[in-house]
C-alpha cells in the first residue's frame, strides 16, 4: 500500500477526497497547507473543520505553518486575474510545491491535492504543475481528477452527513471580493 500525502483545502473537499483514495489502496495522510486563505478567521475555520473531521475519522494530519506574507508577494500583479487565470497558477503552484517537498522530506511515496474536486479549479493546471513537480523534486504525483468520479457532488453530500461548514469562495482575498462583487 502506497503511503500517499493528501494536500487538503478544507473538510468539503478531503472527505471525499481521502474516501475515494484509500479504497484506491493508498494510506493517506493529510497536509493542510493554504497561505491563500484570507481572513484568518476563514483560515481557523477551514482548519478547525478539517481536524475536527480527521479527529472522528482518526486520520492523520499534518499542519503547515501558513507562509501568508509569501504568498501574498507572489500574486502581486495578479490581483484581477480570473478564478483558472495567472494568480490561481501561482497559488496552485506554492501549494503543490510545498506538498510535493514535504512528501519526499518525510518518505510517501506521493502526494496529490484534493483541489481537483471543485468545479471552480483547472484540473488541466493542476495535473501541469504538479506532474513538473514530481519531476524536479523526485516524488511521484498521483494524478486523480475527482471531478470525473461525481466528486463535488459526493462531497456535498458527505459535507450534509457531517454538517461541515462549506465556503462560498475559493480562499483567497481577490477571489472572496469576486463573489461579493457578484451578489
Amino acid at each position: 500500500m502506497k503511503k500517499l500525502l493528501l494536500h487538503a483545502c478544507c473538510a468539503p473537499c478531503g472527505a471525499y477526497s481521502h474516501e475515494y483514495l484509500t479504497q484506491s489502496g493508498y494510506d493517506v495522510t493529510y497536509y493542510f497547507y493554504n497561505p491563500n486563505i484570507f481572513p484568518v478567521e476563514e483560515y481557523e475555520r477551514r482548519l478547525n473543520e478539517l481536524l475536527r473531521y480527521c479527529k472522528e475519522k482518526n486520520i492523520p494530519i499534518i499542519v503547515e505553518k501558513a507562509d501568508f506574507e509569501n504568498w501574498n508577494a507572489a500574486v502581486v500583479g495578479h490581483e484581477n486575474a480570473p478564478e483558472r487565470g495567472s494568480r490561481c497558477r501561482i497559488c496552485y503552484g506554492i501549494r503543490l510545491e510545498k506538498t510535493a517537498q514535504k512528501a519526499k522530506e518525510l518518505g510517501f511515496d506521493c502526494f496529490t491535492t484534493t483541489l481537483s474536486i471543485s468545479p471552480h479549479k483547472s484540473y488541466e493546471m493542476i495535473k501541469e504543475i504538479s506532474e513538473k513537480l514530481s519531476q524536479e523534486i523526485g516524488i511521484e504525483y498521483t494524478d486523480v481528477n475527482l471531478k470525473k468520479k461525481d466528486g463535488y457532488k459526493k462531497s456535498v453530500e458527505l459535507s450534509q452527513k457531517y454538517g461541515f461548514y462549506r465556503q462560498d469562495y475559493c480562499g483567497c482575498k481577490y477571489s472572496k471580493a469576486g463573489m461579493i462583487s457578484k451578489e
